[in-house]
């Protein structure tokens, strides 16, 4: 009974910016883990960043000092702030959560996905 709906993709050029948002909705207790992965075509999805519901941050090697994770617990949503975009970013985007409801068991959700195109 959990939704994530991301948004915030685009297209923009190289060494631009994107602000992606997703938001989760239904009946839970609270959220651990919340992350963003992509997904080019032909290759693994792989995790981008992640952060814990202490602020804690974890970020891959290709986008640390670029890429920004965030959340606002109040409103069940993660960020992810992107800039000095590059070419090889391009993928799909989506949202995880590791969400845990009121009886104390943890589950992961993922959302429907967001096109982020980075031109040369």
């Amino acid at each position: 009974q959990v939704q994530l709906v991301e948004s915030g993709g685009g297209l923009v050029q190289a060494g631009g910016s994107l602000r992606l948002s997703c938001a989760a909705s239904g009946s839970f207790f609270g959220i651990n883990i919340m992350g963003w992965y992509r997904q080019a075509p032909g290759k693994q999805r792989e995790l981008v960043a992640s952060i814990t519901s202490g602020g804690s941050t974890n970020y891959a090697d290709s986008v640390k000092g670029r890429f920004a994770i965030s959340r606002d617990n109040a409103k069940n949503t993660v960020y992810l702030q992107m800039n000095s975009l590059k070419p090889e970013d391009t993928a799909v985007f989506y949202c995880s959560a590791s969400v845990l409801n009121r009886r104390g068991s943890l589950s992961d959700y993922w959302g429907q996905g967001t096109q982020v195109t980075v031109s040369s």
